[in-house]
């Protein structure tokens, strides 16, 4: 295998949601755990982390890491293509590394060296209008390529692996499944800190909690009329029920705000905006229930984080999310039927069994999710790239 035909190895890594600042969402947070890991695992190999803007240096997991800076900065799908099929292509052709790992759905065409790319989701494919026309564009034209020029490919979720292969044709044998995992900060904590986190954050009452980019896909609009229909049908009784959404605003959330502007008890909803990680944690920790109904996710971490903070979760039964929350981890519903929504927060409003059970259920589930294990298959990956006939 690998390490018995190579002493030495290099290995360049895509880094650049590897972001400077304290905040890593989705494919960054997927980047920082497993190349910590993935680092650590191998320090015989030299990883050349590829960043896009000058780096942090935390991001340097170790002395086996050398990092390179390729302008320009790609966050436009002009820029994209300057920067995987020129920066990123002139410096494969010009180092010749062993293989390129890219985190993040993209790699590039122009290159010899075996790629292993890393796929979070085809949320695009069924949901084109989504994105805007530019990235639609890139997306759809470079995506199924990438998939196809690859050598080895990294699904985050079974349901992801069966939709890269339904929808581009990719054998099965050729990609593995590495799952998300919560982070050790995610715990339960004692009451008196969830009642502080209540005063804090819901003026001291209970509440739901959402956690997640203010993004079509998230569904929020339908979240947000089903809790209206959740306040109303349950009476004075869930007066005090207050709902917590945790997220920048990201892309075509107009609707949502629009969807917030029609309800009937605003006050009783709270757009933080973006939290620091402490704060999340206990967020997620005094939550009555996270509530997590996507119509469409290629993994859903806020259900493994809720999960690992002990606190019951609602979401969604379709693509990935009844496979990450375990069977009995989660209450699940229908997210494109606003009442299932409201029926769902009504049973956890109203069961205290219920959310106990889906608490231990939940706790039991997380063995199934590992940084460590999900860097061991991206190694896995980059061995079986290299050692292809």
């Amino acid at each position: 295998m690998f390490n018995s035909i190579f002493a030495s190895v290099q290995v360049a890594v895509n880094t650049r949601f590897l972001l400077p600042g304290n905040h890593l969402e989705g494919i960054g947070r997927f980047s920082y755990e497993t190349l910590r890991h993935l680092v650590a695992q191998h320090p015989e190999v030299t990883f050349h982390f590829l960043f896009d803007r000058p780096f942090d240096v935390r991001y340097l997991f170790g002395p086996n890491v050398v990092p390179h800076v390729l302008f320009p900065p790609a966050r436009h799908p002009l820029l994209f293509v300057a920067w995987f099929e020129g920066a990123v292509a002139q410096w494969l052709a010009r180092r010749r590394p062993a293989a390129f790992l890219s985190l993040d759905g993209f790699t590039t065409l122009n290159t010899r060296v075996p790629r292993v790319t890393v796929i979070h989701d085809l949320a695009f494919e069924h949901y084109p209008l989504d994105v805007g026309l530019l990235q639609r564009k890139y997306y759809h034209f470079f995506s199924p390529r990438f998939a196809r020029a690859s050598e080895q490919l990294v699904a985050v979720s079974e349901a992801t692996k069966a939709d890269i292969v339904q929808t581009y044709g990719i054998a099965p044998a050729k990609i593995r499944v590495a799952y998300n995992a919560p982070a050790t900060q995610f715990q339960p904590q004692p009451e008196a800190a969830q009642r502080e986190t209540r005063r804090r954050f819901s003026h001291g009452q209970p509440y739901f909690l959402f956690v997640g980019a203010l993004q079509p896909r998230k569904n929020l609009g339908h979240l947000l009329q089903a809790f209206d229909i959740f306040k109303e049908n349950g009476g004075s009784g869930v007066a005090p029920a207050q709902l917590l959404i945790v997220g920048r605003k990201a892309w075509k959330a107009g609707p949502i705000l629009d969807a917030y502007q029609r309800m009937r008890h605003q006050t009783s909803v709270h757009f933080t905006g973006r939290v620091a990680d402490p704060e999340l944690a206990s967020l997620y920790a005094a939550a009555l229930a996270t509530v997590y109904v996507p119509y469409f996710e290629g993994f859903g971490i806020p259900i493994v984080e809720a999960q690992a903070s002990g606190c019951p979760v609602l979401t969604a039964g379709v693509s990935s999310m009844p496979e990450v929350a375990g069977e009995g981890g989660a209450l699940v519903v229908d997210p494109h039927q606003v009442e299932d929504i409201a029926g769902g927060l009504t049973r956890l409003w109203q069961e205290p069994e219920l959310r106990q059970q889906l608490i231990t259920q939940g706790h039991q589930n997380l063995s199934r999710f590992s940084w460590a294990r999900s860097a061991e298959v991206l190694w896995e990956a980059v061995d079986a790239a290299l050692n292809e006939e």
